[in-house]
């Protein structure tokens, strides 16, 4: 097919580009979301690992299409909102893994956790009762922080920028997984599936000699 033949079937370049950016998402986020019912509902911390394995193994094998959702924009090209809910599938999955630990007391509480602005904890209010209702703030921020991190992390891989410095990326990855599920307060199950010493003082609250 010629490049002009396309446009028996798209009306302008950018109909084009949001239609490869909707099939994209589309994919990335059904792939993210399959990971995740593979597996244990209340495996919170696995389920958070496997959706960014799952984000990670797309990229991979599909690096041109990441590259036009996560690398840079098109010149002249703004996306419309038919994109929107197509994009927000990765980030719904890692919300609804974060909200489901926080209605089962599954959500870690840190130790002197940062105070928020009062711009931000208004931000954060809105999106939990948008995408994680219950979870408090400063977890929401916690786990916005995370995501961002999730797709930094795939980016450099993908783009290069470990090229010389990591030679273990899967092992890498992982790891990186886990420190963010860790920090937004994610607790693992152990093999008999008995909650971990850090999830019973999560559940018994703050020491009172603090």
């Amino acid at each position: 097919m010629v490049s002009s033949a396309l446009y028996r079937y798209f009306a302008s370049r950018d109909e084009l580009v949001t239609s490869l950016i909707i099939d994209a998402y589309d994919a990335i986020g059904a792939a993210a979301e399959e990971a995740d019912r593979r597996c244990r509902p209340e495996d919170y911390a696995g389920r958070w690992l496997a959706i960014g394995r799952a984000v990670r193994g797309w990229a991979l094998d599909h690096p041109h299409e990441y590259a036009l959702l996560y690398g840079s924009p098109v010149p002249g090209y703004r996306a419309p909102s038919e994109t929107i809910a197509p994009a927000s599938r990765i980030t719904l999955a890692l919300a609804g893994v974060v909200a489901s630990a926080q209605r089962s007391g599954r959500i870690a509480e840190l130790a002197d956790e940062p105070s928020l602005s009062s711009r931000l904890r208004r931000e954060a209010a809105r999106i939990a009762a948008e995408a994680m209702p219950g979870v408090p703030p400063h977890i929401v921020v916690r786990a916005l922080m995370a995501w961002t991190q999730l797709f930094g992390i795939v980016s450099f891989e993908l783009f290069g920028h470990l090229v010389g410095v990591v030679e273990d990326t899967d092992g890498f990855f992982d790891q990186a997984m886990r420190f963010s599920g860790a920090a937004v307060g994610l607790v693992d199950v152990n093999p008999v599936g008995r909650r971990s010493r850090v999830s019973d003082r999560a559940k018994r609250g703050p020491r009172s000699d603090r």
